[in-house]
């Protein structure tokens, strides 16, 4: 199987499972990612995404496209892009797990997760005008900024994970399991309903007006309240 879809405990974890590729991204992997997130069981309240082996994902499989159409290189990639996409979408916390490299579409997937945490020997790489093709333009200037995503895609070269840090593309870094644990032990405390409803108002929020986002935020308290998992606070 291209991806490894595992559920415990109220957490589910998503690998990335083409090791012997670096996981390269191809068709039957980004139709097995929309499949697993358009399906998560409801007792899920917590997702990771990681990649087994020794990188997070090396990019996009070049050599699937070899002897292809143009159509059907245009339809794998708007297939890549519902995939990101729908990680975005996911209603509960979704947070990446990367060591290795992220190239391109694994920076892509990294980016879609509400925020990454990364070992020290991560890297980040969107090297795709350099390869003679265009990609990983919208998503990376709106999280680190155009001038930087900028720099990374006319170079190609790589973003350390301490200066992803200081970027705030990376949240933390440090051992991944124990960072796993940490996040699932905070994450799971939490009342789900509520968890689910700050998420909802950051995204929508941040793409609105400053009236706009006070009026989301106003919308989720409502749905706070007739949950009946008000505390009281705040």
């Amino acid at each position: 199987m291209t991806i490894e879809f595992s559920v415990a405990g109220g957490v589910a974890t998503l690998a990335l499972n083409r090791p012997e590729v670096r996981n390269a991204l191809n068709l039957e992997m980004c139709d097995a990612l929309l499949h697993f997130t358009r399906n998560v069981p409801p007792e899920v309240r917590l997702v990771f995404v990681r990649g087994n082996g020794p990188v997070f994902c090396g990019g996009a499989d070049l050599k699937e496209r070899q002897g292809k159409t143009v159509q059907w290189i245009r339809e794998r990639r708007l297939k890549a892009f519902a995939a990101y996409e729908a990680l975005e979408a996911l209603p509960m916390p979704c947070v990446a797990l990367v060591h290795g490299a992220a190239i391109g579409s694994g920076v892509e997937i990294a980016g879609a997760c509400d925020f990454i945490v990364a070992a020290p020997d991560a890297t980040f790489r969107t090297p795709e005008a350099q390869r003679g093709t265009v990609g990983a333009t919208q998503r990376l200037p709106r999280i680190l900024g155009k001038r930087l995503a900028k720099d990374l895609m006319f170079t190609g070269r790589a973003l350390t994970a301490q200066e992803a840090l200081a970027a705030g593309f990376v949240a933390r870094i440090g051992d991944l399991d124990a960072m796993k644990r940490e996040i699932s032990d905070a994450i799971l405390k939490a009342p789900p309903a509520t968890m689910r409803l700050a998420k909802r108002a950051i995204d929508r929020g941040i793409e609105l007006d400053p009236k706009g986002a006070r009026e989301a935020e106003i919308e989720a308290i409502e749905e706070q309240l007739a949950s009946g998992e008000f505390m009281g606070k705040g």
